[in-house]
Formats: structure tokens, C-alpha cells, sequence
């Protein structure tokens, strides 16, 4: 009889706790899937975040700041082939999320830059990184960090914490 009361409370406990994680999801009108780094090599000042942003509303919103504790600074880059040469700039608009879209942040495309990172980022490890957005308001994710030579995050179909704070309000949400 014991057991069988251990197991109905866990049962309950899953009833309830499931719908309440789920409910949180549909809410947030940005989410950030699939966020990864490369780890850098001792020495190296600079790394980069890459992502999927996904607008869940019907107005197009933007990308406009990032921060992370590991730099002195992070900002939104893009990466372009002009005149036949790569080049790198940041983005002092920020970066548009269409309405009912995403946008994709890549190696050799659109990106968030670390610079002046105050120790390397390590494969295995994560980071934190505040995303800000002229609509939605700022986003705090957990970075996983991939190897030097990663090509993609390797975290597919599994998103990381985000934590929604617009206003100051906190709102934790499992995607």
C-alpha cells in the first residue's frame, strides 16, 4: 500500500507539473533555439554565439543589443562577401526578425560577437548571454560551447533555459 501511494504522489506531481512547463512555451514571442559557441583556443580574445530566433507574432521585431558576463563586450555582426572580400561589421540597427519568422545566426553569416573575452570558452562548458529586443524585451540563455572546429550546435532538437525578463519580471520557460 505504501509504494502504491509513492507512486500515485509522483503521478500527480508529473499531472501537474507538465501542463505547467508546457503552458510557458507558447507565450514568449521570441524564442532562441539551438544556441552554441565555439570553444577558442588560449590567447584568443574573441568568440562568437550562433542561434535560431523565432518571432511567434505578427510583428516584425529586432535584435538590437547582446551582453554576457565572459566579454567586455558582445555585439550583432554580420559577416558578407563585398566586392569579393569577407568582411565583418557590427549591426548598430540590430538584427530584424520578420513577423511570423526566423532568422538564423551562422558561422560565416549573422552572429553575436565576444570581444574581449576575459578567459576562453571551453568545449563542454556554457555561457551566459542576455539577448535584447526593441520589442520582446531582453532574453537570458545558457550558451552550451561546442569544439573549435564545431559547424553547428550539437544540441539539435533540444533547446536551452531562457529566461524572459521583460519589465524586470522573470518568467523561466523549457523549450
Amino acid at each position: 500500500m505504501r509504494t502504491f501511494s509513492k507512486f500515485a504522489f509522483a503521478a500527480l506531481l508529473i499531472g501537474f507539473a507538465v501542463p505547467a512547463l508546457a503552458q510557458g512555451t507558447g507565450d514568449a514571442p521570441i524564442t532562441v533555439e539551438q544556441p552554441w559557441a565555439r570553444a577558442t583556443p588560449a590567447g584568443v580574445t574573441t568568440g562568437a554565439v550562433y542561434m535560431t530566433l523565432a518571432n511567434k507574432t505578427d510583428t516584425a521585431d529586432r535584435l538590437t543589443a547582446a551582453s554576457s558576463d565572459v566579454a567586455g563586450k558582445a555585439q550583432v555582426h554580420e559577416m558578407a562577401v563585398v566586392n569579393g572580400i569577407m568582411q565583418m561589421r557590427e549591426l548598430p540597427d540590430g538584427l530584424a526578425i520578420p513577423a511570423g519568422g526566423s532568422i538564423t545566426l551562422k558561422p560565416g553569416g549573422y552572429h553575436v560577437m565576444l570581444i574581449g573575452l576575459k578567459k576562453p570558452l571551453i568545449a563542454g562548458q556554457t555561457l551566459p548571454l542576455m539577448l535584447s529586443f526593441a520589442k520582446a524585451g531582453n532574453i537570458s540563455i545558457t550558451v552550451p560551447i561546442q569544439a573549435v572546429g564545431a559547424t553547428q550546435g550539437s544540441m539539435s532538437g533540444m533547446g536551452g533555459m531562457q529566461d524572459k525578463k521583460p519589465g524586470g519580471v522573470g518568467n523561466t520557460e523549457m523549450k
